[in-house]
């Protein structure tokens, strides 16, 4: 079993998605659930296909389902998602089997992915800021506001709404 499947059988990663449905549960716009995880995981892994990055689906798929695990935190506490996503995703990744390399590059990865050098053509695994800007890419791509009832009232600007698919 690849080791991203461990992440959605983890108790703290389970007990924080439930937390977020109930926070996001009367939210009009884009929600950070289940649905957004995967297609960030699986439009990062294209991007990273297509554009011949060589980070391994392993790390595009830990760094995707737990980018937004801070969330609940910034609700309630104010705290930045992408650092206390960054701090939970530690010891997630300890518990699923990633190394502490591996942890590093995710955990940077998630502590960069709101400020991504889009057009970044780095291929070095290695480095947490890659992985960022890859996931950076795909959240972005992830959502679909060309058909969002809430489009009118978001706080994207025009520029930033997605408008098509891809």
């Amino acid at each position: 079993m690849e080791r991203y499947n461990l992440i959605l059988k983890n108790q703290i990663f389970q007990e924080k998605m439930e937390k977020l449905a109930v926070l996001e549960e009367d939210r009009i716009f884009c929600r950070h659930d289940y649905t957004h995880l995967l297609d960030v995981c699986r439009i990062a892994y294209i991007l990273c296909l297509e554009k011949g990055m060589g980070i391994s689906k392993d790390l595009i798929y830990a760094a995707g389902l737990l980018h937004d695990l801070g969330r609940a935190d910034e609700y309630e506490k104010g705290i930045g998602h992408h650092l206390a996503g960054a701090e939970v995703a530690e010891e997630i990744l300890k518990e699923c089997g990633y190394t502490q390399d591996e942890i590093l590059i995710v955990c940077d990865a998630i502590r960069n992915h709101r400020s991504g050098n889009c057009e970044s053509n780095v291929k070095d695994e290695a480095d947490g800021e890659v992985l960022g800007e890859l996931l950076y890419m795909a959240d972005k791509k992830s959502r679909n506001c060309f058909c969002c009832e809430a489009y009118s009232q978001c706080k994207w600007n025009e520029e930033r709404k997605n408008k098509g698919v891809f």
